[in-house]
């Protein structure tokens, strides 16, 4: 059994979505300088690096991510590999992905894999699911989809992926690194942060297999 830290590690510098506030980690205390203690400020975007979207971030309908089902965040969990030619993911791409009967949570590893590491450049031409690849996913009863970029939809394309998933009760994962993971079942563990009426918050993911 191996742990495999799905999670990207949150600095200065790290990309984000344009017009999102960076990443800010301020030392406010140092025990170089003299305090008793270390103490560092964070302050960041709720949907910085690993994070899990609530309904309300595109439905506004006041369901926030402290409310969001640790049963669904939790459990078996099928890593797919998507092909690099595929630019977008479609409900004929899902189909083709031989995706097993049964499964719940659905972590896709794309070509948006090998953007991770290359600096704080946020890429537009990320690989993301269309609308009709996200009502696919809601019919075949997927209940957490997980991928490895800043978003699930591609970029200025966001509102009807994510509107189709949400209403459709499906939890999104965005911002996974999957580069060291191979395709197949593993245990999730994804637990955002318990946010007060947050649209989404940052979330440490672990597979276990």
């Amino acid at each position: 059994m191996k742990i495999y830290d799905i999670s990207l590690t949150m600095s200065p510098g790290m990309p984000v979505w344009p017009g999102d506030p960076p990443v800010a980690l301020t030392r406010v205390a140092s025990m170089d300088e003299g305090a008793h203690a270390n103490l560092t400020h964070l302050a960041c975007s709720a949907h910085t690096g690993t994070h899990v979207d609530a309904p309300h971030h595109f439905l506004n309908d006041r369901r926030t991510v402290e409310g969001l089902p640790l049963e669904v965040l939790t459990g078996p969990a099928c890593l797919v590999r998507i092909p690099d030619q595929v630019t977008l993911i479609t409900a004929a791409v899902l189909e083709a992905a031989a995706i097993p009967a049964g499964t719940e949570r659905l972590l896709l590893k794309t070509a948006n894999s090998a953007l991770w590491g290359q600096g704080a450049e946020f890429f537009t031409a990320f690989v993301g699911v269309s609308e009709d690849g996200a009502a696919w996913l809601v019919r075949s009863g997927i209940r957490l989809i997980g991928v490895d970029y800043l978003s699930v939809a591609p970029y200025k394309q966001g509102v009807p992926t994510h509107r189709a998933l949400l209403a459709g009760g499906v939890v999104i994962v965005e911002g996974l690194d999957l580069r060291a993971v191979e395709p197949g079942e593993y245990a999730l563990y994804c637990l955002p942060l318990k946010l007060a009426g947050s649209d989404g918050a940052p979330a440490r993911a672990i597979l276990v297999g």
